[in-house]
């Protein structure tokens, strides 16, 4: 961790690139609450941006944006692991989406004798990527928790799974 006051807001830039091409593997996080702070927020892997008194430029500029400094924690270690299962989930459920529409045009090809036809109606296209792709990704997001908030801030085992890749 990295803790900078004072410094112009090129160095902070600069600090977090030097951090980035040392430590490879490491991501980063820069923290602002003002324009001195855009450069920064923009140069790290994930900003976060606090909408302040100094204006909400530095929240313009970020990945995320909080009203205060103290909703910090929940941002970072509720939401961020639940964003990290979530998004892991969705990468597995579009490709099983896309094998289940590809693969039987793909086995009609050879039924068909590779003629042209088209296995589904032009409004079943449509269809497909609303029930298939819309409702259950909605719904997912919508209900899914693995745990409550104050599980995740008690038990620190939970973050295994993204340390582990």
């Amino acid at each position: 961790m990295v803790l900078a006051c004072r410094v112009s807001p090129k160095q902070k830039a600069q600090l977090v690139q030097l951090v980035r091409e040392h430590f490879p593997k490491t991501i980063t996080l820069a923290i602002g609450d003002g324009a001195n702070d855009v450069s920064m927020i923009t140069a790290a892997h994930v900003g976060v941006g606090i909408q302040g008194l100094e204006g909400k430029q530095a929240s313009r500029s970020a990945d995320y944006a909080i009203g205060q400094f103290s909703f910090l924690k929940t941002l970072m270690f509720y939401h961020g692991r639940e964003a990290y299962r979530r998004n892991a989930f969705l990468v597995i459920y579009m490709f099983y989406k896309n094998i289940t529409f590809v693969m039987p045009q793909y086995w009609f090809g050879f039924v068909s004798a590779f003629s042209g036809q088209t296995l589904y109606e032009s409004w079943i296209y449509q269809m497909y990527n609303i029930v298939f792709t819309s409702f259950p990704i909605m719904w997912y997001s919508v209900m899914d928790k693995q745990y409550s908030k104050k599980v995740f801030q008690t038990d620190p085992s939970l973050y295994q799974m993204g340390l582990k890749d």
